[in-house]
């Protein structure tokens, strides 16, 4: 992180000092820098462009100077005043940005993009318990939703049941309370898996909670290989940033892997996991890191693929991503379009991957949480229109529109309602839609472009330096660059560099949000169902299961099929997750120092 301060720092000294001709006082986003913004690339202005500054520019700011010294993306590039064809110096459109649908995908994996079909609109919803949650569900698929999001409680998302002694307090509060099969069951109960997609937020648990949601499909009469849908399962970024973890990275990764292996046998259109720069970018990073950390955590995880024997274009297609959409819009969509390319790079360069769907980068996009405020929140539907139109722009697949409370509680229907009618006026009312990468050949979206990508790639150079993204995780590098990024951001909002409308700017009286409140009636209800399951269900059945379980995770099978099998005689969740840390153990970070 210091070498990126200091490449940063020196980006923006020479912007202001170095000139061209003899206007120093054009300030430090003047257009003829002989580098970009970004750092290191030629630029040679034009005839043109040196008399438009001494004339025009130069009348200007002796009138009226600019607002401020620098400017800068939210992540601190500096950004320049104006943007030419000298900042894309040696760039060809047919080469360096090509067409939608051909590699290197910069416009798009699709050739037709939205005109031919809209991104999924796939609000994230879960509270309560499963009862709550299902009428939710149907709620928001008839308002128009085109596919289910599903958010898990804290216990769910530690392996606990919900009547462990840990799970006290926080039963529903973030998400639906999921025990047990008879949970799932009851979730999705009326909602028919065959003819809607799903995606569930699930890491260190993922393989137990996909085996119930394959078991309540099997129940409905579905067919496994048409299915449809996305499992989160992305361990590596827990380590990184979200630190919902229960194994140590060896077995953690183990368990990915099994439900990648299972899932090219099983479930050819369900993705087995969404690797997520979304929480990666909660926790305080740039948009540079979010990138590079998730591309470089699903490079770790087509690594330890191969080396179980997988094929590259057989399971690297059913990989899928999901990025945060922050507020910087033009930033946004130059690092969704960077992401296509590193992706394409590097699946036909290390991998020599020969199939298009493999080279081809999908990705789901969620509005920035960690930019809604609880002061003002009137304003966060502003903010999330915005974020959504940049993912929308940038070729997102699929899409979450954050709820305007959500900086307070949970979202209320009213809120999600709003959340999702968001998505449906860009889609319908804007025109957006209406042709592909519309901002493709923009000089200023083409050098940033550029410039997101280069440095994307300075960072998985470093980490494959370390050994790979466990390696770099093991030694917490990426955690310190992650926390160090998130600090500098925390000074300049409290110097009110950074200005957040409403919290260090434009500060008003507060008008009071009706919200959604979970109590602990959600608690004494799971305790009574599990309580009654244990009650009826074969206990013989459970102890044979979970005994298998534990043995097969001392050796090298995969695992999916046990934790399925046990799944199957109403085995809990906590139960299959404690069976297999007994064998794991748990893991404990490292502080960073």
């Amino acid at each position: 992180m210091a070498d990126q301060l200091k490449k940063d720092n020196l980006s923006a000294s020479a912007a202001a000092t170095s000139v061209a001709g003899d206007s120093p006082s054009l300030g430090a986003n003047s257009t003829s820098d002989e580098t970009s913004a970004g750092g290191g690339t030629p630029r040679t202005p034009s005839a043109a462009e040196t008399h438009w500054e001494k004339t025009t520019l130069q009348k200007t700011l002796e009138k009226s100077p600019e607002r401020q010294k620098t400017f800068t993306t939210i992540s601190g590039h500096p950004i320049r005043r104006i943007y030419t064809d000298a900042d894309l110096a040696g760039w060809d459109a047919t080469r360096d940005l090509g067409f939608p649908g051909e590699p290197q995908y910069t416009r798009g994996i699709h050739s037709t993009m939205h005109r031919g079909r809209l991104w999924t609109m796939r609000q994230f919803a879960g509270f309560g318990t499963a009862e709550d949650t299902n009428q939710r569900f149907r709620y928001l698929l008839a308002q128009g939703q085109t596919g289910l999001s599903t958010a898990f409680d804290l216990p769910t998302l530690m392996g606990y049941d919900s009547d462990h002694a840990l799970s006290e307090g926080e039963v529903g509060k973030c998400g639906v309370a999921i025990s047990s099969l008879a949970d799932m069951e009851v979730l999705f109960d009326q909602i028919p898996l065959a003819n809607v997609t799903t995606s569930m937020t699930i890491n260190s648990p993922a393989a137990v909670v996909w085996a119930m949601y394959l078991a309540v499909a099997e129940k409905q009469g579905a067919d496994w290989k048409k299915l449809s849908g996305t499992l989160q399962n992305d361990i590596l970024k827990e380590y990184i940033a979200q630190k919902e973890y229960i194994y140590p990275p060896e077995p953690s990764m183990r368990l990915v892997i099994d439900t990648f292996e299972f899932g090219v046998k099983h479930t050819p259109k369900f993705n087995p996991i969404s690797i997520s720069g979304y929480h990666i970018r909660e926790a305080g990073s740039t948009a540079i890191q979010e990138l590079a950390f998730t591309l470089r955590d699903g490079l770790e995880y087509v690594e330890w693929g191969l080396r179980r024997g997988l094929d590259v274009d057989e399971f690297v297609p059913q990989l899928s991503f999901f990025f945060n959409a922050h507020s910087d819009f033009f930033e946004e969509i130059a690092k969704y379009r960077a992401a296509r390319r590193i992706w394409h790079k590097a699946m036909v360069e290390r991998y020599k991957a020969k199939s298009p769907r493999t080279w081809a980068l999908r990705f789901h996009t969620q509005t920035a949480g960690c930019s809604l405020t609880a002061q003002q929140p009137y304003n966060n539907v502003v903010r999330t229109a915005i974020q959504a139109l940049a993912a929308v722009l940038g070729g997102t697949q699929s899409l979450h529109t954050n709820s305007l409370d959500e900086a307070w509680a949970l979202p209320t229907e009213f809120a999600a309602t709003l959340a999702l009618r968001t998505q449906q006026v860009i889609a319908h009312e804007t025109g957006v839609t209406n042709t592909v990468d519309p901002l493709g050949g923009s000089y200023f979206v083409e050098s940033l472009t550029n410039e997101v990508e280069s440095g994307a790639w300075d960072y998985v150079r470093k980490i494959d330096a370390m050994g790979g993204m466990v390696a770099a995780i093991e030694r917490s590098y990426p955690q310190r660059e992650i926390a160090e990024a998130s600090y500098r951001y925390q000074m300049e909002v409290d110097r009110r560099e950074k200005i957040i409308v409403g919290v260090n700017e434009y500060v008003s009286e507060e008008r009071a949000l009706d919200i959604l409140q979970i109590d602990e009636t959600v608690a004494r209800r799971q305790a009574v169902r599990l309580s009654k399951l244990r009650a009826e269900r074969s206990q013989e059945a459970v102890t044979q299961h979970l005994n298998s379980l534990r043995n097969a995770a001392k050796g090298t099978e995969n695992l999916m099929p046990f934790i399925y099998d046990a799944v199957k005689v109403y085995a809990t969740l906590g139960e299959i997750c404690e069976a297999m840390r007994d064998v794991f153990g748990t893991y404990e970070e490292v502080a960073i120092t």
